[in-house]
């Protein structure tokens, strides 16, 4: 059962291809970094007139990698949220079209699922039960993986996701963006105790996180520097970077000896941060616990996470109609489920 997904959530044009077996024979991606950074952020009709003009070649040459024709795909799968709304049609109706063309099944997918299990896709034993920390720029949650489509929310945000945090304290401090790079290469040349950052919820028996008390002191931070912003950088990065490291790794350990799971996985965009990395990978190994985490190439927005979860479905005949349409609000988990 070979596997062609596309990924149009936000600014990348992204498409893979899986074999029968699930492994990926293809992944492409056409970033829209530079046409966003003159604006500090992702404009939303500009991400979906590029992702027009970048589908064609970003599909040819996905299906070149992989040695496959489009006749040979067997399942056609897309995105359906969240994301931008524009974003997500054009990758969609894409699929949705192709699939109609010939005469194949289509997979909606939710984006957060896709990298919810994207620690497991080069896993000889599949999908486990665990722990997972999905954190990226606009969601930072976890969850209680029991198995396939058996997902418990036990925390996420109360305000600002990680990775939005990591952002906007970048522009705060004169940084391009994206900003969550931008703070990890510089905070290896700070002192993260140089400030004492707040842990925001740190010390209360929920699993919620709440970022936006954090990127505040940031803010104040600068009103009292005694020294150039400019020499006070590599210090805010640091500490602002151990301040958000500690509460995500603590606050994920705590609850997976709570539930009494030896796996952690951790995914997302922001799970590339290197000293976020190190960090777990440290304390997991100190708790006696098992870490996975995604690999850098599959933390940010990719096709071939997508076409892993579009995959299991299939395997299951969890097939979707072509009437099914995108959500930008999408939910991966309806309701909070309190451990």
């Amino acid at each position: 059962m070979i596997t062609l997904a596309i990924e149009t959530s936000c600014d990348e044009t992204a498409a893979a291809v899986l074999d029968n077996d699930g492994n990926v024979l293809a992944s492409e991606i056409a970033t829209q970094i530079d046409l966003h950074r003159a604006y500090g952020g992702v404009v939303p009709e500009v991400a979906s007139r590029n992702h027009l003009l970048k589908m064609r070649p970003v599909l040819l040459k996905t299906l070149e990698v992989a040695g496959v024709s489009l006749p040979e795909i067997d399942v056609f799968a897309a995105t359906a949220g969240p994301g931008l709304a524009g974003a997500l049609l054009t990758g969609n109706t894409t699929a949705k079209a192709l699939a109609l063309a010939h005469k194949k099944p289509f997979v909606s997918v939710n984006h957060m699922e896709g990298h919810l299990l994207s620690p497991f896709m080069s896993q000889p034993d599949g999908i486990c039960p665990c722990v997972a920390l999905v954190v990226s720029g606009g969601h930072t949650m976890l969850i209680h993986l029991r198995g396939f489509g058996d997902y418990h929310l036990c925390g996420s945000t109360r305000d600002d996701a990680a990775g939005e945090a990591f952002d906007k304290v970048a522009k705060m401090i004169g940084l391009q963006y994206p900003g969550g790079p931008e703070i990890d290469k510089l905070s290896k040349e700070g002192n993260p105790k140089a400030y004492d950052f707040p842990r925001s919820m740190l010390s209360r028996e929920d699993h919620d996180f709440s970022f936006s008390g954090l990127k505040t002191a940031v803010l104040y931070r600068l009103d009292k520097l005694e020294h150039p912003l400019e020499a006070c950088r590599p210090d805010l990065c640091a500490s602002f970077q151990e301040a958000v490291v500690d509460v995500l790794t603590k606050k994920t350990l705590r609850l997976a000896q709570s539930l009494g799971e030896n796996l952690i996985t951790v995914s997302g965009g922001v799970s590339c941060n290197s000293h976020l990395r190190e960090a777990f990978q440290e304390r997991a190994d100190n708790a006696g616990l098992t870490l996975l985490i995604a690999p850098p190439a599959l933390t940010t927005d990719n096709a071939a996470m997508i076409a892993y979860v579009a995959w299991q479905k299939a395997q299951r005949g969890l097939y979707s109609t072509l009437e099914e349409d995108v959500n930008p609000n999408l939910k991966l988990v309806q309701a909070t489920h309190v451990v």
